[in-house]
């Protein structure tokens, strides 16, 4: 099963199959999901690849369901993930919640497309950002990463699964249309060079002073699943080591530790992007998705011109790297963002560049990508106003 389940070699595929195998080859074998525009490919090739590597696929009857149902299958031991884009995101946030407060792991490729409400179904956006951060009610630490081609859907969702195993925590893959829908080539690996975090179990007997959610010095408690032998009890209300209620102002600070600390003491680890350029750039274009290439296009024929002009890519978008972001931003002239949207994640950088740099968004609502000509005039521009 486990040669089946690898489909070692070089092919010719979308973002969004290519998500569904990295879920296969990081061990996934459970989905449960409902076809949503343009994320749907994920589930089709989900439910034709997963019977034949002893997984499960479950057509829930919406989006809610589907999320209710790979948090079951986690605790049963599987790992487990859905798909989904725009208005099947938003219904999964009340069950993302859940899966933050009761440290779940599983994965959601949310393949965006353009809204508001039902928007434009099969056209790109990058709308669902900020959603991806603060979409569920309440505080709280989560993990999003940005693909920017099929390979990096591939990459990328063996990432998500390893992050969330890792942490205990539901992680979020957040393409878009584009990079679902293109075709280029995607390098499979051997199964054996494929790097899998395995959940940590406790290493302590079932009793009654076992503690499921007492966490370890790294701030994450080891996950018994249902099955092992352990007294168990998973809630969405706040609660204590045990799992049990406990419903005061001091096991809430307590619970929101465990949750945010576990994320923020281990930033290092989570944070992830590229860079290019930056030893001689006084102007530097942050971008992630789809946008990082037209933003990688426009850099190239910036520099051919002998601007001073570098890249960030941003793998990892939450937690947002703060500090690196903020360092950059003392020692350039200006950050450029280019955004499917109006202006989400550009916000960030103005909270950090405050004081230090210029911020500079280049927008576009949705329904079709950003052109690199759109970034370099915005680079031209802050230059020719700085010098």
């Amino acid at each position: 099963m486990a040669s089946k389940a690898v489909l070692t070699g070089t092919h010719f595929m979308n973002g969004d199959d290519a998500c569904c195998e990295g879920a296969l080859a990081a061990g996934c074998r459970f989905f449960a999901g409902y076809p949503i525009t343009p994320a749907t490919e994920v589930a089709e090739r989900m439910a034709k690849r997963l019977p034949d590597v002893g997984g499960i696929f479950i057509q829930m009857e919406d989006e809610i369901a589907s999320m209710a149902a790979i948090l079951g299958a986690s605790w049963g031991g599987v790992k487990s993930m859905t798909s989904t884009s725009g208005p099947g995101f938003s219904l999964m946030m009340e069950n993302i919640g859940l899966g933050l407060c009761t440290e779940t792991p599983c994965v959601i490729a949310n393949v965006q497309r353009a809204g508001p409400s039902t928007g434009l179904p099969t056209l790109v956006a990058q709308g669902d950002m900020m959603q991806a951060r603060w979409g569920s009610h309440g505080h709280y630490e989560i993990i999003a990463l940005a693909p920017s081609s099929p390979q990096e859907m591939f990459d990328f969702t063996v990432r998500a699964f390893n992050l969330s195993e890792r942490f205990r925590l539901p992680v979020l893959i957040m393409a878009d249309e584009v990079v679902g829908h293109m075709n280029e080539r995607v390098v499979i690996p051997p199964a054996e060079e494929i790097r899998l975090v395995e959940r940590r179990k406790p290493t302590e007997p079932p009793g009654p002073g076992y503690l499921p959610f007492r966490p370890e010095a790294d701030g994450v408690a080891p996950m018994a699943t249902f099955g092992m032998g352990y007294h168990m009890h998973v809630t969405g209300l706040t609660h204590d080591e045990r799992g049990y209620p406990a419903m005061d102002a001091k096991a809430q600070a307590q619970m929101m530790e465990r949750l945010i600390g576990k994320i923020r003491q281990n930033r290092a680890e989570i944070d992830a992007w590229q860079a290019f350029g930056l030893e001689d750039a006084s102007v530097v274009v942050v971008a992630y998705g789809i946008s990082a290439r037209s933003a990688r296009g426009a850099v190239a024929y910036a520099r051919q011109e002998g601007l001073a002009v570098g890249l960030v890519k941003l793998d990892t978008v939450w937690p947002f790297p703060e500090e690196f972001i903020a360092g950059l931003a003392g020692r350039v002239k200006a950050l450029v963002m280019p955004e499917i949207n109006l202006g989400q994640m550009v916000r960030e950088l103005e909270r950090l560049a405050a004081g230090r740099c210029r911020v500079e968004l280049v927008p576009h609502p949705g329904g079709a990508i950003i052109s690199p000509t759109a970034v370099l005039e915005c680079i031209r521009k802050v230059l020719k106003e700085a010098s």
